[in-house]
């Protein structure tokens, strides 16, 4: 039954605004009357396994253009926070239906209450969590989406809920440290830039200006730096113009699968960068194969959800092939090692979970180390790379300062 977002009016005038189910926008208002509510506007949240379509076809027309521009309904936190509350009513042995109503009710925000009420009214039409889910791929990912239905398979919605909040509040952690560990060398980068961009582009033609009329050689530095300024002013917009038109060409080329595989593989390949991507995808492969083995998933669904959570396309190719090998019956750590992108590290905990019957504690210490890995990797590179961008800021504006100096200095002499 479809979820309706109403406004009406009651008996003394005020505005009233809520969420009710019903057969038809027809029957909505009919029971806004019968609660002698005025209904002023009635818009469809929602469609049920037995389908509206034309109330679907209206949800579009209506939403198309604040959807366009509106942003996320579930932040990352407000995900995590959302996930976490409906695996403790869940775990509770309260009934979807009955739980998702209690986080209507309590929602503050009208967006996502009309949220939760649409996948409420899926759920109460006889649909799976999982595809109710699907109904809103803006708000949820499909890596969420494959979590909540191999748990919803398997039996045990609300550990994997929980595990999978506990997954989210891990991945926001570690992507702040990650964030704050890059921001010092993003912020005196992007200052370089903008300094040395002005000063070549305006200051040094303004001083040179003042010994034109000299008729003296200039210094080589200030020949030298007289024509990069004039390569800025001349063709500097036109380079960024190729710039931006060379990164939304590379972003829609790599929308073809297999060119991306090969841009990943190039990736991990780099000296720096590559080792840190290589062991954060590995984390989250490895955290989330633990988190589905200890809710009871079967190794192959496991596998296949854990493969999915994978943004490296490379690393995702070896994961499904690991997942064919282990369909064959290899054990889960050979099948692990044959695959050289992912860490030894992970399928030497994958064999000692295998051996001791421990597969998803071992696994979830080898997600914890790889994480700590991942983070201790990105401190030390910037530590190592905010000198190093000072210095190199120095020692460019060292350059242009005796790019204008140096002509002052030649023309005291002269005067001498």
């Amino acid at each position: 039954m479809p979820a309706y977002s109403f406004e009406a009016l009651d008996a003394q005038g005020a505005t009233r605004k809520g969420v009710l189910e019903a057969e038809t926008a027809r029957a909505a208002r009919s029971a806004l009357r019968s609660q002698a509510l005025v209904p002023l506007q009635v818009q469809v949240l929602g469609a049920g396994a037995s389908g509206v379509a034309g109330a679907a076809q209206d949800q579009a027309a209506n939403g198309a253009g604040r959807k366009l521009f509106a942003g996320r309904v579930f932040g990352p936190d407000a995900l995590c926070i959302w996930t976490r509350q409906l695996a403790g009513l869940v775990s509770a042995s309260l009934p979807l239906e009955r739980a998702l109503t209690a986080l209507c009710d309590e929602a503050e925000d009208p967006r996502q209450r009309n949220l939760v009420a649409s996948l409420r009214a899926e759920v109460n039409a006889g649909s799976s969590f999982a595809k109710a889910l699907s109904q809103h791929g803006r708000e949820f990912s499909e890596i969420y989406i494959s979590v909540i239905g191999a748990g919803e398979q398997s039996g045990n919605l609300g550990l994997v809920l929980e595990r999978l909040a506990d997954d989210l509040a891990e991945q926001q952690a570690l992507k702040a440290k990650l964030l704050g560990a890059a921001l010092y060398p993003a912020i005196v980068t992007l200052v370089a830039i903008v300094i040395v961009m002005f000063l070549v582009g305006y200051v040094v033609p303004q001083v040179a200006n003042v010994f034109a009329g000299t008729k003296k050689a200039l210094p080589w530095l200030t020949v030298a730096m007289l024509s990069l300024s004039r390569l800025v002013r001349s063709y500097g917009v036109l380079a960024l113009a190729l710039l931006a038109v060379a990164g939304v060409t590379l972003r829609y080329a790599l929308k073809n699968e297999d060119l991306r595989q090969k841009y990943d593989a190039g990736f991990l390949d780099l000296p720096l960068v590559g080792r840190l991507a290589r062991g954060y995808n590995a984390a989250r492969f490895a955290n989330t194969l633990a988190m589905l083995a200890a809710a009871g998933v079967p190794i192959l669904k496991a596998l296949q959800a854990a493969a999915e959570t994978l943004n490296n396309r490379a690393m995702r190719a070896d994961a499904f092939a690991a997942l064919i090998l282990v369909r064959e019956g290899a054990p889960l750590a050979s099948a692990l090692a044959q695959k050289k992108r992912f860490p030894g590290l992970l399928a030497m905990f994958a064999r000692l979970g295998e051996q001791t019957g421990q597969l998803p504690q071992m696994l979830q210490r080898a997600a914890a180390q790889l994480s700590n890995d991942v983070q201790r990797r990105a401190f030390q590179l910037a530590t190592i790379l905010e000198p190093l961008l000072i210095v190199a800021m120095g020692l460019v504006v060292m350059l242009i300062v005796l790019a204008v100096l140096l002509p002052i200095i030649q023309l005291n002499q002269l005067v001498r």
